[in-house]
């Protein structure tokens, strides 16, 4: 029998989770920490190191309370976070600034002009993250940091991603070279292979601009998967989390990959890890690059198989939105969901509040909804918004499909299914296959799962999850509803290039030049 502490930051909070190897989850506590947004600016979202690490602090020493345990009995620590979440330092570790957290888009030109300089320079590394950069990933969000704030370049020692920066601190590193990095964030974020090398060289870099001249050399060290340890907890940290000091801290990880681990992913598996947004995570045994994916990555999801990526930008967030204009929350704009049929609304929405993730890797699109009347409501809305999401991730899993990719199972994980039936019948129907939903919450299960394995507890992930992950609630396909959703699918996919596609598409210059005329005005 072992007890550890898996740490799951999300969006808005974190949550830590007390699990004994034998008896399971025995308490857990949330704390939240605030996101800073700019209505001025609808691309930019940061958060506070500091405010991370209290709220760390705060909700291990509840969850240790609540679990009715000695913290002494706390055999080792495992977090994930958000990403690409990017932090710049200088010397000792110092933040010099917020978070660009993984939402952040300001980087938007950055991310065209990587794209723009790994084709024209025939870098092969953007072949395994789909052919396109994206905005709300590393290199882009650092070259956007260099160049907006010049008075602080020259204390730049480096930068980190989120899962990375956690671990350094509280193993008291302060050395940015000691800092071991995560193959999963730095392989999907970053540009990292290593069949390739590593990063991209410092020509190619210098290419992009010459302000990331010496960064590959910042960026150096020594990369890991998560099945290596990043270092033992420092004895202040201890003190403040009310752990004992020298516990293992295993190298950290994204939040829905580690979800996906907590959900029970095998091989062949797909999970839909939706919350704020949607990460589609899945673990395969062999190597397919698929255009527009977000990254396919070796050891990051699982350390002995292959990881992919794939997302939607915002789901959660989009249904908030929806409540919020009415005037309400989503749990009451819910209620009767249950009685809608597939298609019934007429309306036809297109989820891109937040930009594409995938496939189109795109963030100057916006929303759509077509087929409005003046009986419409909200609620219908929100119905559309979950089909409209659905509808996306089969185009996902559609492409991935096209490009090689075996889909054995169907997951449904984070923090929305197990309190949405309605969602994940929709799924069912959308996608024309059984969804699976574990039948209790796995947020932070994942890096409990890892936490054992540093611990000694387990020698494999497999044997982990056979031993904490929950069970599975099926939904199956209902063929009526089946039937209206291969029509539906059919407008949806023609609608999604249409619009989706600036270069070729005859409609894809409306949004960015909606977006353009926004800007413009404030």
């Amino acid at each position: 029998m072992a007890i550890v502490a898996g740490v799951d930051f999300g969006t808005l909070s974190v949550r830590v989770s007390i699990v004994d190897s034998e008896r399971g989850l025995l308490g857990s506590a949330v704390a939240e920490y605030p996101l800073h947004r700019k209505r001025e600016d609808p691309e930019y979202a940061t958060q506070s190191h500091d405010d991370h690490m209290r709220a760390l602090a705060g909700a291990t020493r509840e969850a240790v309370n609540k679990a009715g345990v000695s913290g002494d009995q706390v055999e080792a620590i495992a977090l994930d976070t958000t990403g690409s979440s990017v932090i710049p330092v200088g010397k000792d570790l110092k933040p010099l600034g917020e978070y660009y957290l993984w939402c952040d888009h300001r980087a938007k030109g950055e991310a065209a002009e990587i794209t723009e300089a790994a084709h024209r320079e025939n870098l092969k590394a953007i072949d395994w993250c789909g052919g396109v950069y994206s905005s709300e990933w590393g290199f882009s969000k650092l070259l956007h940091w260099l160049r907006h704030n010049p008075a602080l370049r020259s204390e730049f020692v480096s930068a980190f991603e989120h899962c990375d920066m956690v671990a350094a601190t509280l193993c008291g590193i302060s050395d940015s070279r000691r800092v071991k990095r995560s193959i999963c964030a730095m392989g999907h974020k970053w540009l990292w292979n290593a069949a390739l090398g590593g990063l991209p060289s410092e020509e190619f870099l210098t290419k992009v601009d010459p302000l990331l001249a010496g960064i590959r050399e910042k960026l150096d060290g020594e990369y890991a998967t998560s099945d290596q340890i990043a270092g033992r907890l420092s004895p202040s940290w201890a003190e403040k989390l009310g752990l004992k000091a020298g516990i293992p801290i295993p190298v950290g990880a994204f939040d829905a990959h580690w979800d996906a681990i907590g959900a029970g992913c095998r091989t062949d598996d797909m999970v839909n890890v939706v919350g704020t947004s949607t990460c589609i995570i899945g673990i395969t045994p062999s190597v397919n690059l698929v255009p527009g994916v977000c990254g396919v990555v070796q050891g990051s999801v699982h350390p002995l198989r292959t990881g992919i990526e794939a997302g939607l930008s915002a789901v959660g967030d989009i249904f908030n939105a929806i409540a919020t204009r009415a005037g309400t929350d989503v749990q009451k704009l819910s209620q009767g969901l249950e009685k809608y049929r597939a298609g019934q609304t007429g309306l036809l929405r297109m989820t891109w509040d937040n930009g594409d993730r995938t496939v189109l890797v795109n963030p100057n699109l916006r929303g759509i909804t077509l087929g409005w009347n003046l009986q419409s409501t909200a609620q219908d809305e929100l119905f559309a918004a979950i089909e409209g999401t659905a509808l996306h991730t089969r185009v996902i899993l559609d492409r991935m499909a096209e490009h090689g990719v075996h889909i054995k199972r169907v997951i449904n994980a984070g923090g929305i299914p197990q309190k949405n039936n309605v969602l994940n019948q929709v799924y069912a129907n959308v996608l024309g296959r059984p969804v699976l939903v574990p039948s209790k919450s796995v947020t932070s299960l994942g890096s409990a799962i890892f936490a054992f394995l540093a611990a000694g507890t387990f020698q494999t992930v497999e044997e982990a999850q056979d031993k904490i992950c929950p069970k599975h609630v099926l939904f199956t396909p209902q063929p009526a509803a089946q039937k209206v959703y291969g029509s539906l699918y059919a407008l949806y996919r023609k609608l999604y290039f249409a619009f989706g596609e600036p270069q070729t598409a005859q409609l894809g210059d409306i949004l960015p030049a909606l977006i353009h005329l926004a800007q413009s005005a404030t």
